[in-house]
């Protein structure tokens, strides 16, 4: 099925998750350091990780900082409690999801067949056929190739802030809630979470508005969610 690189320090946990997901039909490498993990990314032989925010010597969310520095290899990660400032500091360090701890394999694993489905190659992503070119002001998204540039030049997005990008574009002017952008960009509900959205658009904005304070493609409806422009 696919190679799941599992980088927690914790023997038990990591064991016993190894087991499940191989018991699933993944391919497990787990190591036990952020350290390992780096040299077994920069092998490339994984298609998701799922990392482990508390990590002795580097922690989860530096490994975080420079998979995602390396390119778009889907991310997971595991905290240990449903806390706020851990699960937006790793969202912001370029997650693609997160599941806390104590971890149900069987949530895990539905967390990775979505991503891998997310992140597979597909034409068809978050709804919607291919449509061509679009031109929207400085921003060309071809849907078809899954390219986007800003004046010219490519922007390297990582898969969620891909689909986000391509979610909201479909129909500009239009307001989507945080709900709305969950069902269709992570595949999942997460009732009430905004966390993953929000942090999404962050890094988005990061990476094709001029100034993200003030954004021209991605807009905040207070209240509501946000629109695509400009309109």
């Amino acid at each position: 099925m696919s190679r799941v690189l599992l980088i927690e320090d914790h023997q038990t946990v990591r064991d016993g998750l190894q087991l499940a997901l191989t018991r699933q039909g993944h391919t497990v490498d787990a190591v036990a350091t952020g350290e390992q993990g780096l040299v077994r990314v920069h092998e490339g032989a994984s298609d998701v990780v799922v990392l482990d925010l508390m990590l002795p010597g580097i922690d989860g969310f530096e490994v975080c900082r420079r998979i995602r520095a390396l390119g778009d290899l889907p991310i997971i990660m595991l905290t240990a409690r449903n806390d706020d400032m851990d699960v937006v500091a790793g969202l912001e360090a370029g997650a693609d999801d997160y599941v806390v701890k104590p971890v149900q394999a069987r949530v895990l694993e539905a967390r990775i067949r979505a991503v891998l489905r997310r992140t597979g190659g597909e034409t068809r992503r978050a709804g919607g056929a291919p449509a061509g070119v679009e031109q929207h002001g400085a921003l060309t998204i071809d849907r078809a190739a899954l390219v986007v540039s800003r004046g010219g030049m490519p922007v390297g997005l990582a898969p969620t802030e891909l689909r986000l990008l391509l979610e909201l574009s479909r129909t500009p002017g239009q307001v989507l809630s945080r709900q709305q952008l969950l069902e269709a960009v992570w595949e999942h509900g997460y009732l009430g979470d905004s966390r993953l959205v929000d942090a999404c658009v962050q890094r988005l904005r990061a990476k094709i508005e001029d100034d993200s304070s003030a954004p021209v493609f991605v807009q905040t409806v207070r209240g509501f969610g946000y629109r695509f422009g400009p309109l």
